[in-house]
């Protein structure tokens, strides 16, 4: 693909050239018509593996739009992924760091010249929509570079210590980081890239070996990943994919006494199983897992009621509120609580729903019938326990009628309703007044989540926020989103409490280490 005069950021997404959707329009155009419907396999020790068990996944956009069909791996297929990787591992982690380095920064290069393409599968598939779906591969290939940066800065972690003050020797000292061995990612369907080659990534560089469980929603992704690491001339072994439920292949890669350590991203309820699965083995292991959030903003009455409105919109609705990082709650000083409700409303009326690959529609559709009537019950729910200020309504008209759109909603409950604390995965925000931040930082913090947080008003209450919030990752008067939108060198993401199990964010200074173990090293000559 010929080179463009422009970088894809989150940045490059407020003011997209006319080039970029050109570009993602002729995309569009040859996923559909050559990569839609065909048999997908998985990889395991550098060969394609099919399964007699297979499932059919179709476009949340339109569910007549096959996206292609896919393996279920057997509990007997896990074990022959894990053992792949694990005579993989040796001859990986043996290779001088710099060397991994080369093969995984073209890893990344490919999947920056392929970004078009894999964005609009990406878009198809997830529903996400077309500055979205570009952003998250984009971001992927930065994460993969990023963590290359690292190693390369830290001289593969590798650090010679003083001698011992031996008297008639000569004592050496060094600490060493050495990988694990295998390492397990078990990726989810709202980031299907990102959330799995940033790990993936990781774990490469520090000389672990994978294998790669993708979500079902998105195995589509999956595939287009796993092709970026193989062509990049990773050995057989280095990597494998393998798809299907989390009741057969994800629980038998869980359990798999051969897996030295695993990521996971998804719900609390999954993650904390895993943890506790990973915790009452016969010896520990790490397990670094990103667990959701239920995402507060505060807005004072000293805030910019404008940028408020629209960091909201974009946090709450984005991706359909199907991120672990979206605005759910809002807690509003009552001096100012009418005007934001207004102003909020006003911008969600004119958010355009429909086929996100269209350039005018910034919401697509939910996941799967289980978002879509989640997202029914909690909207009938919310009408009888409090109010619907906007939305709450299924979207079947103007050729909807064949995919999962629902409205973007705002409502109102009392502060002990169960929606101020569930995650749901929803384009659902809720808004209540309070009388002071301070009230509102002690009610934000009161879930077990603790994943991201916003806040609008002056420097003084900025610092009582940043003093007294209980999250990993916050933004301040942000209007391109109130708690959603990290970058790779930017903002590290990372959750505290229930949000996440080692209080490290991707894409910060102290995530890779995460991937390997110390070793230190005395030799007396």
């Amino acid at each position: 693909m010929a080179s463009q005069n422009f970088k894809l950021t989150y940045s490059t997404m407020f003011d997209p050239p006319a080039e970029l959707h050109a570009r993602f329009e002729a995309a569009v155009t040859r996923v559909k018509s050559e990569w839609l419907g065909r048999d997908y396999p998985m990889w395991i020790n550098g060969q394609s593996v099919s399964s007699q068990e297979t499932f059919e996944s179709r476009s949340p956009i339109n569910q007549d739009w096959i996206i292609g069909r896919f393996p279920s791996a057997t509990a007997a297929q896990v074990d022959q992924a894990v053992a792949s990787a694990q005579r993989a591992a040796g001859q990986w982690a043996s290779l001088h760091w710099s060397e991994r380095l080369k093969m995984l920064r073209k890893a990344a290069a490919l999947i920056e010249e392929r970004v078009y393409e894999i964005s609009a599968a990406v878009a198809i598939e997830v529903g996400k929509n077309r500055m979205e779906s570009l952003g998250e591969v984009q971001e992927t290939a930065d994460l993969i570079v990023w963590y290359c940066d690292q190693m390369e800065s830290n001289q593969g972690f590798d650090r010679q210590l003083p001698n011992d003050p031996l008297v008639g020797f000569t004592s050496t000292n060094r600490t060493v980081l050495r990988p694990y061995g295998v390492w397990a990612v078990i990726a989810p369907f709202n980031f299907p890239f990102a959330l799995a080659g940033g790990p993936i990534g990781a774990a490469l560089v520090a000389g672990n070996t994978v294998v790669f469980k993708v979500a079902s929603d998105t195995a589509l992704s999956g595939w287009l990943l796993l092709e970026a690491f193989r062509d990049a001339g990773l050995a057989p072994g280095v990597i494998n994919l393998i798809s299907g439920s989390g009741t057969v292949a994800g629980d038998a890669l869980v359990k798999h006494p051969g897996v030295g350590g695993i990521t996971f991203t998804g719900s609390y309820e999954v993650g904390m199983d895993i943890y506790r699965h990973i915790a009452s083995g016969p010896t520990p292991r790490p397990c670094i897992a990103e667990m959701g959030g239920k995402n507060a903003v505060i807005v004072s009455e000293h805030a910019d009621l404008d940028r408020a409105a629209l960091g909201i919109l974009r946090s709450g609705f984005g991706l359909q509120g199907q991120k672990c990082s979206a605005t759910s709650r809002v807690y509003v000083a009552k001096q100012v609580a009418k005007a934001l409700e207004e102003r909020l409303a006003a911008l969600a009326k004119e958010v355009s729903v429909g086929d996100p690959t269209v350039k005018e529609n910034w919401m697509g559709p939910v996941i799967n019938q289980a978002a879509y009537e989640r997202y029914q019950n909690c909207v009938e729910q919310l009408a009888r326990h409090g109010s619907l200020l906007i939305g709450g309504k299924l979207l079947t008209d103007q050729g909807r009628d064949k995919g999962y759109f629902v409205a973007p909603t705002v409502g109102r409950a009392d502060f002990d309703y169960r929606l101020w604390k569930e995650e749901k995965f929803i384009p659902l925000v809720l808004l209540g007044e309070v009388d002071s931040v301070a009230q509102a930082i002690t009610m934000a913090n009161q879930t077990e989540y603790g994943l991201t947080a916003g806040f609008y008003g002056n420097a003084e209450e900025t610092a009582l926020f940043h003093a007294q919030i209980e999250a990993g990752t916050t933004y301040v008067n942000r209007p391109q989103g109130a708690t959603t939108g990290a970058w790779p060198g930017y903002q590290p993401f990372g959750g505290w409490k229930g949000s996440g199990t080692t209080g490290k964010a991707i894409g910060s200074f102290y995530y890779l280490p995460q991937y390997m173990r110390e070793q230190s090293r005395t030799v007396v000559l």
